[in-house]
């Protein structure tokens, strides 16, 4: 944009028409007059609380001078370092995100600055504010895509972090593109990122890649463990501080590879990977948040030898999983969905474990269902839409209609609002298989999600139904 007018001009526009001196229009700044006199002459460059002291004299919004303040401070002046961090801070604090775009992209013309806005975008992600933060990374990241550096492969990481969200195919989008700047990280950053990465692979059902990432990140915590363990191997000192205890990096590869197994039917294999993390004596350290990651594994150890031996069709011991869920708010939503698969695989019958957990149950399958600790939103997204999957199985299999029809729309609607078209597929197979039994008003709710939201239409279900 091209202003005809500087700021400086319309003070002075403002200064005539209200027929003030520069002692009272700095009264009302609470700015002391000589640095007005200083400010009117051009000898002085406004910092931003001056602007927005100014501003407010105006009777302006705030941020109205910001796009002037680019230009006048910025393009036309030598920049200032020690005006324009604030400047970008003041412009994450009113969101005024275009401003911090044309201001980053003109100083990185020069790359000294690249460290700086660096450091800027991990205060902006340390504070709450994960836009102004991403576009800071991503124009670090631009001016160093040449480089082979540790901070490039950092801003891809906390991309990677911000992009995360409702939609999987965005997700998907973004593990993809962070995925080879891994090895680029710090090698305690690594731990974390693969953690990160295989978490997301898992809630879009990727086992080959969540397998993959799982045996790199244990043989990593491996090694890091060993240097742990021996002075003589130790590292160089560093500053960063790992998410998690270190040994939590190499049970939760066995967490993530026991459940590949499961998703491959290999439950005598995710059985041992169980028994891995149940037994964790090895661990030396003590202290709180170590002993506190050491009871959430033996419990989720607990929990997986149920599910194991539940999948290889022991009946037995369902009342004990459910005993065990029951006392654990955060396995209730895997524990039931676990408990319905194997009852839709073996044929067990589960009506009266559902009846009594159905009340806390239905939080969980809302579009908007809460997180646990261990479970990001993505996986919990997903887990409470196939939970809606195998549930409808279940009930329209058991002539419960209602019921079942209830669980499809709930999923199908799920399936949409995360963008996960295989998911939504199976409710279209699963609802039109069980069509004749659905009332009228179930039958109107269907037809109005999958026209209106879905963009479905009869000729795409019929050959949907087909494909089956």
């Amino acid at each position: 944009m091209i202003y005809t007018t500087t700021i400086r001009s319309e003070l002075e526009g403002f200064i005539e028409r209200e027929g003030l001196n520069l002692s009272q229009l700095g009264r009302r700044a609470g700015l002391n007059a000589g640095t007005v006199s200083s400010l009117m002459k051009g000898s002085r460059i406004l910092a931003i609380d001056q602007l927005d002291r100014i501003t407010r004299v105006l009777g302006l919004p705030e941020g109205h001078y910001y796009e002037q303040y680019i230009q006048e401070c910025i393009v036309e002046t030598v920049p200032n370092w020690r005006r324009i961090r604030p400047f970008l801070f003041r412009c994450a604090e009113l969101d005024c995100l275009n401003c911090i775009r044309q201001s980053v992209q003109m100083l990185l013309d020069n790359l000294t600055y690249s460290p700086l806005l660096f450091e800027v975008a991990e205060e902006f992600f340390a504070t709450g504010k994960p836009k102004a933060a991403a576009i800071l990374y991503e124009c670090v990241a631009a001016s160093e895509r040449r480089q082979h550096s540790e901070r490039l492969a950092f801003c891809q990481y906390r991309l990677f972090t911000l992009r995360q969200g409702d939609n999987q195919e965005r997700n998907l989008q973004a593990a993809i593109q962070f995925e080879p700047f891994v090895d680029r990280l710090d090698e305690l950053d690594q731990l974390d990122a693969l953690r990160e990465l295989a978490n997301t692979y898992k809630s879009l059902q990727r086992w080959d890649k969540v397998d993959e990432i799982a045996a790199e990140l244990g043989a990593k915590a491996e090694i890091q463990l060993r240097l742990a363990d021996h002075p003589g191997l130790k590292r160089e000192p560093t500053d960063k501080r790992l998410k998690r205890p270190l040994f939590a990096y190499l049970t939760f590869s066995y967490l993530l590879r026991g459940g590949v197994c499961d998703s491959r039917g290999a439950h005598e294999e995710a059985l041992e990977y169980a028994y891995r993390y149940a037994d964790l004596s090895w661990v030396k350290d003590r202290d709180e948040e170590t002993e506190k990651w050491v009871q959430l594994f033996q419990g989720w150890a607990k929990a997986n030898i149920f599910v194991c031996k539940l999948m290889i069709g022991d009946e037995s011991i369902i009342s004990d999983y459910a005993e065990f869920i029951d006392q654990d708010e955060e396995e209730l939503l895997i524990g039931i969905l676990n408990i319905t698969k194997a009852a839709n695989r073996f044929d067990f019958n589960i009506d009266s474990i559902l009846e009594k957990f159905k009340p806390r149950l239905m939080p969980y399958l809302s579009l908007q269902s809460e997180s646990a600790v261990i479970y990001t939103p993505q996986i919990i997204d997903e887990e409470s839409t196939e939970c809606c999957y195998q549930l409808g199985y279940y009930s329209l299999w058991n002539e419960l209609y209602s019921e079942g029809f209830r669980y499809v729309l709930a999923g199908l609607e799920k399936a949409e609002f995360i963008n996960n078209e295989a998911r939504i597929l199976s409710f279209v197979r699963l609802f039109e298989q069980f069509r004749d039994y659905a009332s009228f008003d179930i039958q109107q709710q269907y037809q109005n999600l999958i026209k209106k939201e879905l963009g479905l239409n009869e000729k795409k279900i019929s050959r949907v139904v087909s494909s089956k």
